[in-house]
């Protein structure tokens, strides 16, 4: 009976709960404000290197990525499977918000976990994107996490890392519903007429009108995985 609580009590931890909902609290609330912007950048970068590491991973190579000062991005590959490429964008910056929070909520290690998000930033940044604002930005927000995970203490690099990876595995979520269901070809793209990954996909396949089931299904996925992480982070550490 008693080794049964103790298991159980292992499933569940109060604080960290309350933490995560305090953090989506105030992501939901601040969501469409300047506060968030640099989270949002962050996730399309996220976005699309995840296309270009998809393109690798299959056998091809990224040529260079672009981000946009108005949340928009491209990546251009060569090579590679183009149904897992096109794919990759949504699916993969879910599933890196998804291991951020995870691994801030479940280990003691959110500093280390900042310092190497921050190295990723600038090391992508020197080898693969191309725009200056973009460049700029990528060097600047991991100059910032690498400062920040090495100034202050553990505590407020938990938040942090738990705040990023939450508001970017949501930010992941309600970009596929307004960037591909709200839009199929046209719309506030980064380049004026660019199709959605989603028609893109479903162009290849042969029958663009699957586009908007093609952004269900990635919404879908993405919710279970969120939903999942939710339920893993919030037995707090390991």
């Amino acid at each position: 009976m008693f080794n049964n609580i103790s298991n159980h009590s292992k499933q569940i931890n109060a604080k960290t709960i309350c933490s995560l909902f305090v953090l989506f609290a105030i992501a939901v609330f601040f969501w469409n404000t300047v506060y968030l912007y640099p989270i949002k950048i962050f996730v399309v970068i996220l976005h699309e290197f995840s296309h270009g590491i998809a393109a690798i991973l299959t056998g091809g190579h990224i040529d260079r990525i672009e981000v946009n000062s108005t949340l928009g991005g491209v990546c251009w590959t060569n090579g590679g499977n183009r149904a897992i490429v096109l794919s990759a964008g949504y699916l993969g910056s879910m599933l890196w918000g998804s291991i951020i929070l995870l691994i801030a909520s479940r280990t003691k290690h959110d500093n280390v976990l900042g310092i190497v998000i921050g190295c990723f930033l600038i090391i992508l940044s020197l080898l693969f994107i191309r725009n200056l604002f973009g460049f700029i930005f990528a060097v600047g927000f991991g100059l910032l996490l690498i400062f920040l995970c090495c100034k202050t203490n553990n505590y407020i690099a938990d938040l942090s890392m738990k705040f990023i990876g939450m508001t970017s595995s949501l930010y992941a979520i309600i970009d596929i519903k307004s960037d591909l269901l709200d839009r199929t070809v046209n719309g506030n793209a980064f380049y004026s007429g660019m199709k959605s990954d989603a028609y893109v996909l479903a162009e290849n396949i042969g029958v663009p009108q699957f586009s908007i089931l093609i952004g269900v299904l990635w919404m879908t996925i993405s919710m279970i995985v969120f939903i999942r992480i939710i339920m893993l982070a919030g037995k707090g550490e390991a």
